[in-house]
């Protein structure tokens, strides 16, 4: 980036700083500073993101450009929204993309699938969880979870398919029905019979062939 291009920014900064705390003077604004933390931090960000414009295969930064962008949105929504318990999800679900991102660029980078399944659904049960009750919260995140490694055996990469993730997928969605249905209670006694079914099937196969 040019010395030039960087005199603009800071002078981008500069008038949207001085204009923030004029809105601050004229009671228009709660905190001018909660607003310069989040131009500042969005600032941040874009510069990343700006980087991986320039050269794509620094993918690295799409983590910390679109973190930092999220954390801006989240400052400033937080001085408008005082209180709001939901608000943490938006930073979340945007690491959890900046990894989806990571794996549409070159799917490769097929392992960018598991932190960003797992962030996205982070922020589903966290921006959910103020108005939920008991055990959704961990039911949904199981089940995000499981179509996590569900969509890693579906989704193309050069290698082929991972079928393996299949097996954990079906092992956490079955976990996340439990969490979440009327059967919870009488869980310790479904899995010894489930345990008991499935060594029957494999003895049973086993004398058949």
């Amino acid at each position: 980036m040019k010395r030039f291009d960087l005199r603009i920014i800071w002078g981008g900064l500069l008038i949207c700083a001085g204009g923030l705390f004029l809105l601050y003077e004229m009671n228009l604004i709660p905190s001018a500073w909660d607003f310069v933390w989040g131009l500042l931090f969005g600032v941040s960000g874009c510069v990343f993101l700006y980087a991986f414009w320039s050269n794509r295969a620094q993918w690295w930064t799409l983590i910390p450009g679109l973190g930092l962008i999220s954390l801006a949105v989240l400052i400033v929504l937080d001085a408008l929204l005082p209180g709001a318990d939901w608000l943490g999800a938006i930073f979340l679900a945007g690491i959890g993309l900046s990894f989806w991102l990571i794996y549409a660029i070159n799917t490769e980078n097929w392992w960018a699938v598991i932190p960003g399944g797992v962030l996205v659904t982070l922020a589903i049960v966290a921006g959910i969880d103020p108005f939920v009750e008991g055990d959704i919260g961990g039911g949904i995140f199981m089940f995000g979870l499981g179509l996590t490694f569900g969509l890693l055996g579906v989704l193309p990469i050069q290698d082929g398919r991972m079928k393996w993730a299949f097996i954990p997928a079906v092992v956490l969605i079955i976990i996340g029905f439990f969490l979440i249905s009327p059967l919870l209670p009488y869980v310790n006694y479904i899995w010894p019979l489930a345990l008991i079914i499935l060594g029957g099937y494999f003895i049973i196969r086993n004398l058949r062939s």
